[in-house]
């Protein structure tokens, strides 16, 4: 996360009050914070990869209440999923998938046909709705 200047100190002491507060269900509070902190794109992989479904999910719906508002600042988020889409847990690969499909472009599809042979039915199926769904944003 050198890019934007951020220590791995920082790094884990944003993601985990981001984390605690989508756990708590402080989804708008969360909201402004990204709204006003680009730099807090950066943590969004980290989020995808934590054990409490509150947050994975949390995560997604952040990412898209500001997809439309602030494309530009969500997409600081793709280099910190797209190794997820590698992870060795069948859920994080799914949820860096879905939010790939949510987020990505025509550009990444290619990443996501690679989960088209995956060994899991369910990240298979996310990766094909991700694919119809950059499709879907891409068409005419």
């Amino acid at each position: 996360m050198s890019k934007m200047n951020i220590s791995e100190a920082d790094e884990r002491e944003f993601t985990k009050l981001i984390a605690d507060d989508l756990e708590s269900g402080a989804l708008e509070k969360v909201i402004e914070l990204f709204r006003y902190n680009k730099t807090l794109f950066l943590v969004v992989g980290n989020l995808l990869r934590d054990d409490r479904m509150r947050v994975r999910l949390g995560a997604n719906m952040l990412m898209d209440e500001l997809l439309e508002e602030k494309p530009d600042d969500v997409k600081l988020a793709l280099p910190h999923i797209l190794p997820l889409l590698r992870d060795q847990s069948p859920t994080i690969r799914g949820d860096a998938a879905d939010m790939l499909g949510m987020i990505g472009s025509v550009e990444h599809i290619g990443l996501l046909q690679d989960l088209l042979n995956d060994s899991n039915h369910q990240v298979v199926e996310i990766a094909t709705d991700a694919i119809d769904l950059i499709h879907e944003k891409n068409s005419p």
